[in-house]
């Protein structure tokens, strides 16, 4: 999963310099910084039962507006700039890595749109999330497909969560990482990302623990 000697660099929900976060600008830009590897996002549903991208409980934050994702059609979000899962895996070349976070149980509707996009063995790409249960839906939907706990801690309950998940990997705060657990989570069997990371000698100290991922914003981003 790394790139030569070094983790894959994943823009953090895109490039919020160029253009708002989770937005299909912003995920392009993100892409056109030469040291970027992939993208890491976040998947919520609207309405109508389409995958969208959105991180927060609401829009206020971004959008300005005060409704919940599942309050709006996805045309009425796509109007705010919210694209669907389906159009950012349509603009995203195939070779791009895709950190695909699931903000709770988003259901099958994901699973498919991933799957028509990425192929049924998910090239390319993982499933993300705090939430065990969608780690479990995922897993229940595509069994073979390479699932991380996120986590804000690598404690030894952490790391077992996720080794009784099946998950592929643990995507953790960079805080939490260092040599020993580092090695706790290597000794589990398990890949090791980081989150979310701005300078270049944290990534820097970070590749030099052997994570094999991490999610980069602004100087980070640029290599």
């Amino acid at each position: 999963m790394t790139t030569g000697s070094r983790p894959l660099r994943l823009a953090h929900r895109g490039d919020w310099r160029a253009a708002p976060e989770n937005t299909l600008p912003a995920l392009l830009a993100a892409l056109a910084v030469p040291a970027c590897d992939g993208l890491e996002f976040d998947v919520q549903v609207s309405a109508d039962g389409v995958p969208v991208l959105l991180h927060d409980d609401t829009l206020a934050r971004v959008q300005g507006r005060p409704e919940r994702a599942d309050q709006l059609s996805a045309a009425a979000l796509g109007d705010l700039g919210v694209p669907t899962l389906a159009d950012v895996i349509a603009a995203v070349p195939p070779h791009v890595f895709l950190d695909v976070e699931l903000k709770g149980d988003v259901g099958s509707v994901a699973v498919a749109v991933l799957a028509a996009g990425r192929g049924p063995d998910l090239r390319r790409a993982v499933v993300s999330s705090f939430d065990g249960g969608a780690l479990e839906r995922v897993a229940g939907l595509a069994p073979t497909w390479p699932r991380w706990l996120n986590a804000e801690d690598l404690a030894p309950a952490t790391i077992g969560a996720a080794v009784e998940l099946g998950c592929r990997g643990i995507s953790a705060d960079w805080r939490a990482i260092d040599r020993g657990s580092a090695s706790r989570v290597g000794a589990a069997g398990l890949d090791l990302a980081a989150w979310t990371v701005r300078r270049r000698p944290t990534f820097q100290r970070l590749a030099r623990l052997g994570v094999v991922a991490v999610c980069v914003e602004a100087a980070a981003l640029d290599g």
